[in-house]
């Protein structure tokens, strides 16, 4: 082999896995808008055993080298899961994934892409649909659009040239998500405080901050309300009960009864709204470009998730229940939740700014909302597809 000459190869060992892991800190630690996560985070989060998605999921990971330094990765993967679904829904049977490109040049994506695409189809795949890192409730698709500026917490960045690589790799888009900003400090539009004000005279109605004392009954509740509201929706895979109780557990610190409602209509929890102190704001300030804070930052980082101050909220998940949907009801206990956790984002954290989403492009109903807040459109991501 030239000295020059590229190699993909497949993770084979540990030393693999930690330069699998080392490389997106390298290549993005110069963005000044990238966001280093917690490196223990990523290696638990690529590790069987550690990330339950490994349960109902096949993986390889891949590296690639030239000259003898690692200077790509990519993962290719399998949801057994995401096999089932109906296939007019984005995944269904022969649908493989792949995903966490990270690349120094695009000879380099191309050549990684290639590899996933094949150990796709020789796990029998007629499809890839990318990236998805890992999974459709992780971090979906590749940064198109707000690169100026850093993603909210639970949300990815990419280098610009990402998008070109993956088109010229002859993938077509199969869905675009967006994310929406807004000052939160400004009070709603006269016709959605009329609304709010109206549910509010509704003796049906109910919208109550979660208990954090019954966490796993809460947890429970939002779960059964997310599998039914979501279930007709383009990319849904069911979320199992232990990767459940792996976020719950994760994001348990960064719960606040006061940011995440459930609306009951006559006594029933029909939908849900959850929003979270947008961690990155301080993981950027106390995070080290490779993953690890200091000593001190990790004290200062650990005071900030128990006492959130001047924080960015973001609403990473929210739904009503099926039988709901397109219905006013809907939408005025959308307003109720987001009103409430508004004020209390406002009053109890300092907060000034808000982002909601993702949200499908066609998703007339949760883009109708956003906009009657007026928020804007602050970063779009894609998804691609391509025949294997």
């Amino acid at each position: 082999m030239a000295e020059t000459e590229l190699a993909v190869v497949p993770v084979a060992n540990k030393a693999d896995f930690n330069a699998f892991i080392d490389l997106t800190y390298r290549l993005n630690a110069d963005d000044p808008n990238w966001v280093p996560q917690l490196r223990a985070e990523e290696v638990e989060k690529f590790t069987p055993g550690g990330n339950p998605f490994f349960e109902h999921a096949r993986c390889q990971l891949f590296l690639a080298r030239r000259a003898g330094q690692v200077v790509g990765r990519i993962s290719a993967h399998i949801d057994e899961l995401a096999l089932s679904q109906p296939a007019e829904q984005g995944m269904g049977p022969g649908t493989g994934n792949w995903g966490a490109l990270e690349a120094e040049d695009e000879a380099t994506a191309q050549a990684l892409i290639a590899a996933a695409e094949d150990w796709l189809r020789d796990q029998g795949m007629t499809r890839a649909l990318a990236p998805m890192n890992l999974s459709v409730w992780e971090e979906p698709g590749v940064l198109v659009r707000g690169h100026d500026h850093p993603p909210m917490v639970m949300m990815g960045h990419h280098a610009p040239q990402s998008q070109g690589w993956i088109e010229r790799a002859g993938y077509a888009t199969a869905k675009v998500l967006y994310t929406y900003e807004l000052d939160i400090v400004k009070p709603f539009p006269p016709l959605i405080q009329r609304i709010v004000s109206s549910g509010e005279k509704n003796d049906r109605i109910r919208v109550r901050p979660v208990n954090k004392a019954k966490f796993d009954q809460e947890a429970a509740i939002i779960l059964d309300i997310l599998n039914d509201a979501w279930s007709d929706n383009w990319g849904f895979v069911p979320i199992t009960d232990a990767e459940v109780a792996y976020t719950g557990k994760k994001l348990k610190p960064l719960v606040r009864e006061d940011l995440i409602m459930i609306a009951e209509l006559e006594g029933e929890p029909v939908a849900f709204m959850m929003t979270l102190p947008d961690l990155n704001q301080a993981q950027k300030r106390w995070v080290r470009p490779n993953g690890k804070p200091t000593p001190l930052g990790w004290i200062k980082l650990g005071l900030w998730i128990l006492k959130p101050r001047n924080a960015d909220m973001r609403v990473p998940l929210m739904g009503v229940r099926k039988r709901l949907q397109s219905s006013r009801l809907a939408s005025q206990l959308a307003f109720m939740m987001i009103e409430y956790i508004r004020r209390n984002a406002v009053a109890n954290y300092n907060g000034k700014r808000g982002e909601i989403g993702w949200i499908l492009d066609d998703n007339q109903g949760m883009n109708a909302i956003a906009e009657a807040i007026d928020s804007k459109v602050n970063k779009e991501y894609r998804i691609y597809e391509k025949a294997l």
